[in-house]
């Protein structure tokens, strides 16, 4: 696209049933960068997220990723497209193999052993628990899997949903790792996320959501220097770093 958009959101409406949750969305997202989707509980983040996807149709607005229209495309369309989504509830199936979880997610059941070495560098655990089935995986490890499906095929843009929620700080550092490897394979990424404190020193771009609109766009460096920005946006005060 020419402003340097991988994906953009223009005026999208999403109602789920009776209720009216994204209400006129305007959002781009750059190529190549790390965005983070800040707001509170309720103000319509994972829906974003699951419209884009497809998985919610969206009422009204329109959806470009790379140049083409997607608002009406299936969810396996815009997978094939090269955007893959790790849902809150990681969306792994715990029955399966850390194996056969990842083959599943492989075109044709096949694996890159390359790019499949690249990901047990970022994931060791994953190689170590290789034929351990995913139910038996802690929630780190889970999250690790999750985002690994995703990126077992090369995307062009990986939406992520709240992948710190429950995790201990060292599983968060080497979430964050992973991430900063992929932005330097020019992987772009929108991330929803509540902890700030994880996201201040990783992403590029920061839009603030609240009841189904975008309230606030611009550089995450200048959100984080702006303590007063930060409460008015996020309920933030001074010194807080979450």
């Amino acid at each position: 696209m020419s402003d340097g958009s991988l994906l953009r959101l223009e005026g999208v409406h999403t109602h789920i049933g009776e209720y009216h949750i994204l209400q006129g969305v305007d959002l781009a997202v750059p190529r190549g960068a790390l965005t983070v989707l800040l707001g509170r509980n309720g103000a319509g983040k994972s829906t974003t997220l699951r419209t884009i996807m497809g998985l919610w149709q969206a009422s009204r607005g329109r959806t470009t990723f790379a140049g083409r229209e997607i608002t009406s495309a299936s969810t396996p369309e815009i997978a094939r497209a090269g955007i893959a989504f790790v849902p809150e509830d990681m969306g792994i199936f715990s029955g399966l193999t850390v194996q056969e979880n990842l083959r599943l997610a492989a075109i044709a059941g096949r694996f890159d052993s390359a790019r499949l070495d690249w990901i047990f560098g970022l994931f060791p655990a994953l190689k170590r628990f290789w034929l351990r089935p995913g139910g038996l995986l802690s929630g780190g490890q889970k999250q690790m899997l999750a985002i690994a499906r995703a990126i077992v095929e090369p995307r062009q843009l990986l939406l992520i949903d709240e992948p710190t929620k429950g995790l201990a700080p060292a599983i968060v550092d080497n979430l964050a790792q992973a991430f900063e490897d992929l932005k330097a394979r020019d992987t772009t990424i929108l991330l929803v996320e509540q902890n700030f404190h994880f996201v201040r020193g990783l992403g590029e771009h920061v839009a603030v959501m609240d009841d189904g609109r975008i309230v606030h766009t611009g550089a995450m460096a200048a959100l984080s220097a702006d303590e007063a920005l930060q409460a008015r946006l996020l309920g933030l005060h001074a010194g807080a770093v979450h």
